[in-house]
């Protein structure tokens, strides 16, 4: 493997397996990772770091689910030669306060921000894609969005912006060196007026309904969830309502020099793959 070897970490999720695909259709030298891949990493067995942190120059870095083991590996990172870090988190991350939602990716951001490496965050809006590859899709299937979202937009972004930002940060070294980039998608939409999208693409009678943060609590426990773990991701859609992160941004512009991708395009672009046909 080339001492040049860019790391993506989280390699079978969303952004890890567009990044790697992109990175290896330029020819640029990479080390696809996660607990299944072939380069095997675990964030809960640090005795997977050290062999997949070899000769890498720059690293993509998806962070845990719990708060804590960033830090270290950042260590791990320094001691084994890694230059760079881009790490994934979440929309405006410095306004969250005393919230519940996104310990793990604060505590990831306090360890990349703090260290000695060059470092770059890519901080996104949820993901369009969370409507037919996520936690989204299953109700769509049945016919019902239930959440605990009502009139405060969100500026959806489709994760193949994500990845060609990704790319060209890890790609282009120093322009984006000690950078945090909002990245949202060009316009703000309700729940509501997104699964009116998907319904009328899709040609099927789709309906959101919102539900109460009680309700969404009981529904993810029923589903398998703990308390904790469904307390935390409601969370997010109290921030989602305070209005701290429905304004749209120019950042995936600066990063790319083009608009982002609408949410129609999306829309049409799933439709057609069948993401929301009958089972």
């Amino acid at each position: 493997m080339s001492r040049n070897t860019h790391l993506v970490l989280g390699a079978t999720g969303k952004t890890g397996r567009r990044i790697a695909a992109r990175l290896r259709l330029r020819g640029t030298p990479v080390r696809a990772a996660s607990r299944s891949s072939r380069a095997r990493f675990d964030w809960s067995d640090p005795g997977t770091w050290d062999a997949v942190l070899q000769d890498v120059v720059v690293a993509y870095v998806v962070p845990p689910p719990v708060p804590g083991p960033v830090h270290q590996f950042v260590v791990r990172a320094e001691a084994a030669g890694v230059r760079r870090l881009v790490l994934l988190s979440g929309r405006g991350a410095d306004g969250w306060g005393d919230s519940a939602f996104g310990l793990e990716m604060l505590s990831a951001e306090e360890a990349v921000r703090g260290s000695s490496l060059e470092w770059t965050v890519l901080r996104a809006s949820n993901f369009a894609q969370n409507f037919d590859e996520d936690a989204f899709h299953a109700p769509l299937i049945a016919g019902e969005l239930a959440l605990p979202a009502g009139a405060v937009p969100e500026p959806f972004i489709d994760v193949e912006d994500v990845a060609d930002a990704a790319v060209a940060v890890l790609t282009e070294r120093r322009r984006h060196a000690g950078r945090v980039y909002e990245l949202s998608g060009p316009r703000a939409l309700t729940f509501a007026e997104a699964v009116e999208l998907i319904s009328r693409t899709s040609g099927r009678p789709l309906t959101y309904r919102q539900i109460t943060r009680v309700e969404y609590v009981s529904t993810l426990v029923e589903q398998g969830l703990s308390e904790r773990e469904a307390d935390q991701i409601a969370e997010m859609f109290v921030l989602m309502g305070s209005g701290l992160i429905a304004e749209t941004t120019d950042d995936l512009a600066t990063v790319l020099g083009r608009t982002p991708r609408t949410f129609e395009e999306y829309v049409v672009r799933a439709a057609a793959a069948g993401a929301w046909h009958e089972r």
